[in-house]
């Protein structure tokens, strides 16, 4: 693989071990699942996907509270994905085709079955008690203060442990209490944690809530909000929190502890750390780079997933983005992970979330930065039902996180066993095998974008400069690198829209639509430039 900064052209794709593939028949995906389908994500062919690096959701020891971001070993293997050596394997192979790989990072809490936690709670005077959160009750005996779990259903974010008279923090579950990062020793031992990875072969991190690390060390209250009638979910808390003082998250000292993250990776080359931010305030967002460039080098934009099926939302975001950015910064694109509802089922309005996801597909692989994919986005896979039985999840998201669709089999080529969330009968028809040799497929769109990105400097590195003169309803930029002009429309509307760009040039050739019976290679007259319901264009300039 080249040496250099590939996190800046390269394509990242998401895979959550647990549902991608099964190896053993135990219903449950597994590392050499993983590794016997990576010629899926890049053979080196068009005939394969195309991605440039995978990100592994956790895979490590845990009790599975929170199916894996509950860790109980940061340097091991749960026995459900196999071994070090399958670990190994998997990054061998994956490195053999050209693909990297990232791991996630857990820096904020562990599991309450770590042994670093079993230690700090057995006794006030443990020397490990300062490595987190614990602090006395109220005269009242309440909690410390008026902190809220991440998780409504969590409750409050403070748990009372009878045996040493003191509440410990804990963001998320009670099953995962945080770390402590204004212990050096914390930041020591994450340290080894990262070099553990890095000096197995690792080309890098997604760290996990990465805004959360640092908090107020008085432990002062949030302020109030109103919460009306019903549980928040951490994302409206957020929205009804911003431009608000928040002690409980993006304290100051986060950066310190992300150039220290920083200072690590580039003991190593070519190495990178992309951060779940999830802050929506694209300033706030912006500073996550640090000064002078020296502390994430890519960091996920949650504003950008929360825009409403609106051109000019998209548009204001992207360029809002683009002027507060650091020189030298670049930013990372995507739509939907395993947090977050499907492309094809969040922007459905009647029938029409196929389409859109094409549309969608398009443009975070064309837009400049880094685009990063999740697992079945490119089958079009839509969110599941899941039967009451069946939900496992304490945040509800079972339904994005059901098994990849390999093909229509009984266990969608995912597993020979019981699978452990159930699969659609969608899978019959939305699966990798039903899709490979159609070229009006999803999966066959997917390739065409990614293998014309790496073929086009224009996409990978180029300039960008979005359009304002458009009609309603459509988001158009130009991506340019040398003689290389690119344009690319894309209609948010179920209505044909006409754009005149003749000013550009009189006409261009089409290189890419998102329809399936608009071929690629002819002529397209630009004064004006016809773009279809629901259709994205890309065009050469001459």
């Amino acid at each position: 693989m080249a040496a250099g900064e590939w996190w800046r052209h390269g394509v990242v794709y998401q895979i959550y071990p647990r549902s991608f593939a099964d190896g053993n028949g135990d219903g449950i995906g597994d590392l050499p699942g993983i590794t016997s389908r990576l010629d899926h994500l890049n053979d080196g062919t068009p005939d394969s996907l195309g991605v440039d690096a995978i990100w592994l959701s956790p895979f490590y020891p845990s009790p599975m509270a929170d199916f894996g971001y509950d860790i109980a070993d940061y340097t091991g293997v749960h026995p459900d994905f196999g071994t070090l050596d399958d670990f190994d394997r998997l990054v061998a192979e994956a490195h053999a085709r050209g693909i990297r790989v990232l791991v996630d990072l857990v820096p904020n809490h562990t599991s309450d079955q770590h042994p670093w936690f079993l230690e700090s709670r057995s006794a006030r005077d443990s020397p490990k008690r300062d490595w987190y959160v614990w602090a006395d009750p109220k005269p009242d005996g309440s909690p410390p203060n008026n902190w809220m779990s991440t998780f409504p259903s969590a409750g409050r974010a403070w748990t009372f442990d009878e045996a040493t008279g003191q509440w410990y923090l804990h963001s998320f579950m009670r099953e995962q209490p945080d770390l402590n990062w204004w212990d050096p020793e914390v930041r020591a031992a994450m340290d080894d944690v990262m070099r553990f990875w890095l000096d197995r072969g690792v080309d890098g991190f997604r760290i996990d809530v990465a805004h959360k690390m640092a908090r107020d060390p008085e432990l002062r209250d949030n302020p109030l909000v109103e919460l009306g009638e019903g549980e928040l979910s951490a994302t409206e808390l957020e929205a009804r929190l911003a431009g608000q003082q928040r002690f409980d998250q993006n304290w100051p000292e986060v950066h310190e502890i992300l150039r220290r993250f920083r200072r690590t990776l580039e003991q190593y080359d070519d190495r990178m750390a992309v951060g779940e931010v999830y802050l929506l305030d694209l300033a706030t967002l912006a500073g996550y780079y640090g000064q002078g460039v020296d502390e994430l080098h890519l960091v996920h934009n949650f504003v950008f997933v929360r825009q409403p099926w609106k051109a000019e939302a998209f548009r204001q975001t992207v360029d809002e983005l683009w002027s507060l950015l650091p020189p030298g910064a670049w930013p990372a694109w995507f739509l939907s992970n395993h947090d977050h509802s499907r492309v094809a089922t969040r922007y459905d309005e009647g029938g029409n979330g196929q389409a859109r996801a094409r549309v969608a597909a398009m443009m975070v692989l064309t837009l400049r930065g880094t685009p990063f994919l999740y697992q079945g986005e490119e089958l079009g896979m839509a969110d599941s039902e899941i039967p009451a039985d069946r939900v496992i999840d304490i945040d509800g998201r079972d339904a994005e996180r059901t098994p990849m669709q390999w093909d229509g089999s009984p266990g969608a080529g995912f597993t020979s066993g019981d699978p452990w969330l159930p699969i659609p009968g969608s899978a019959r028809e939305v699966n990798v095998a039903a899709q490979r040799e159609d070229p009006g497929s999803m999966l066959s769109l997917y390739r065409r974008l990614l293998w014309y990105r790496r073929g086009s400097a224009a996409l990978r590195q180029g300039g960008y400069r979005s359009l304002t003169d458009t009609p309603g309803g459509l988001y158009a930029y130009l991506r340019t690198e040398g003689d290389e002009r690119l344009l690319v429309a894309l209609n948010f509307t179920g209505r044909p829209l006409r754009y005149d760009v003749g000013a550009l040039a009189p006409a261009g050739r089409l290189e890419l639509s998102t329809h399936p019976d608009r071929l690629p290679g002819g002529q397209v007259g630009l004064g004006p430039l016809e773009v279809g319901p629901d259709e994205g264009l890309v065009i050469r300039l001459p």
